[in-house]
């Protein structure tokens, strides 16, 4: 995403989630805990605009999305949302769901980490915002369940087909897109849909952790992995590999690089800049 800006200001509130930021890191909080944080089209929209500003911005290294409460996100609301898409004509329904997939898209696409931290349920769309991040950091009492086939669509929403294939393999994204059963912490660990399991209610402490770490790393080589593990998904090798050598050559060419061999010689820790 391009880091240049219009006249657009800053948002300094946003409605539908809470936003806070520590050196470096956000923490995205989706938080209406009595809806087991259930999306409406305002925390969608909020979603897309987020990321999009935070990548502009260029400040924040590294990004947890976490839920308040019982669980991480039950998915979209039954009554705001598709309640409200019973009486939409087809050119608002497509409006809505190309603008659920950009919030996924964003997800990929931002120049930072993010770090899905999941607890109890992530349903529906909740379960694609976690399968969308780079990390999936969870709890014992997770359980994942892609349920767009029983409320009668397909199980192709929001980028899942393309996505979950990557992460768990054809056959085991074929059960949980066609069949919408859920899948707990121990199967969903064994399959690679978590990146890690935590003890009980430890998973927002580990993932706050992990993105500290990553925060304090050298952020244009995670942006550029990240850029290229999306990006040749669907290359052929021959691509991948001059994709990967102009990459390091640009690399290469960076204060990071610099630092890390003056850091080798000195034998001392190196302090990354991010450039």
């Amino acid at each position: 995403m391009s880091p240049f800006s219009g006249s657009t200001p800053r948002t300094e509130e946003w409605r539908h989630l809470r936003l806070t930021r520590e050196d470096g890191v956000a923490t995205v909080t989706l938080a209406r805990p009595d809806k087991l944080n259930a999306l409406t089209f305002g925390a969608y929209a909020d979603l897309r605009d987020l990321l999009a500003e935070l990548s502009r911005e260029r400040s924040v290294r590294a990004l947890v999305l976490a839920g308040e409460g019982r669980g991480f996100c039950s998915g979209g609301d039954v009554d705001e949302i598709i309640g409200a898409t019973l009486s939409m004509d087809t050119a608002q329904l497509l409006d809505f769901n190309r603008m659920t997939g950009q919030v996924v898209r964003a997800v990929r696409e931002c120049p930072f980490p993010v770090i899905a931290a999941v607890h109890g349920v992530a349903a529906g769309a909740g379960a694609v915002l976690a399968l969308a991040a780079d990390f999936r950091i969870a709890d014992p009492t997770a359980r994942f369940a892609f349920l767009f086939t029983r409320v009668g669509l397909s199980g192709g929403d929001m980028g899942a087909a393309y996505l979950l294939p990557r992460v768990v393999g054809l056959g085991h994204a074929t059960r949980l897109l066609m069949l919408g059963e859920p899948v707990r912490a121990p199967e969903a660990t064994r399959i690679g849909l978590i990146s890690e399991l935590t003890d009980e209610g430890a998973a927002d402490t580990r993932a706050a952790e992990l993105a500290r770490r990553l925060a304090d790393g050298p952020a244009l080589a995670y942006a550029q992995t990240k850029a290229l593990l999306t990006a040749e998904l669907d290359m052929p090798l021959a691509a991948s590999v001059e994709l990967d050598a102009a990459t390091q050559a640009l690399l290469m060419n960076g204060e990071d690089y610099a630092e890390f061999h003056a850091a080798f010689t000195e034998k001392r820790p190196p302090k990354w800049q991010g450039r």
